[in-house]
C-alpha cells in the first residue's frame, strides 16, 4: 500500500495538497491510534501491539512503515517513538482533544 505524502495524488484527492495527504494517512485504520499511544513515550513493537489491542502484527508492521515513511514515527533502540514532526502534529491536535471533551460533556447532559 502506498503511503500518502504531499505532492502526490491520494485517496479522495488528486491535487497533491499536503492536508489531503495528511487526512488520508491519519484516516487509515490504526494510524491515529498508533500516534496517540506514542504521544508521550516510546514503545516496543509488542508494547505498541498490546496498547492497540486487536491489531495483528502484519497490520502494525504495515502501519509503522507508513508512519515512518511519512516521517512521523521513527525506530530507536528504545522502541518506536514520534519524530519531532510527529510530536508537533500531536500538539496541533490538543485543541481538538479539548473540543472533544466539551462535546462529550454536552452529549452526556442531553441524555
Amino acid at each position: 500500500m502506498i503511503t500518502p505524502l504531499p505532492n502526490n495524488p491520494v485517496k479522495g484527492s488528486t491535487s497533491g495538497i499536503a492536508i489531503m495527504a495528511l487526512f488520508d494517512l491519519l484516516g487509515r485504520k490504526w494510524n491515529m491510534r498508533i500516534m496517540w499511544e506514542l504521544r508521550d513515550t516510546s514503545l516496543s513493537f509488542r508494547g505498541l501491539q498490546e496498547k492497540c489491542g486487536g491489531m495483528s502484527p502484519s497490520v502494525l508492521n504495515t502501519r509503522i512503515k507508513q508512519l515512518t515513511t511519512a516521517k512521523l514515527v521513527s525506530s530507536q533502540s528504545s522502541g518506536y517513538e514520534l519524530t519531532i514532526l510527529g510530536s508537533s502534529l500531536m500538539q496541533t491536535l490538543d485543541p481538538l482533544r479539548d473540543w472533544a471533551i466539551q462535546w462529550e460533556k454536552n452529549c452526556q447532559n442531553s441524555l
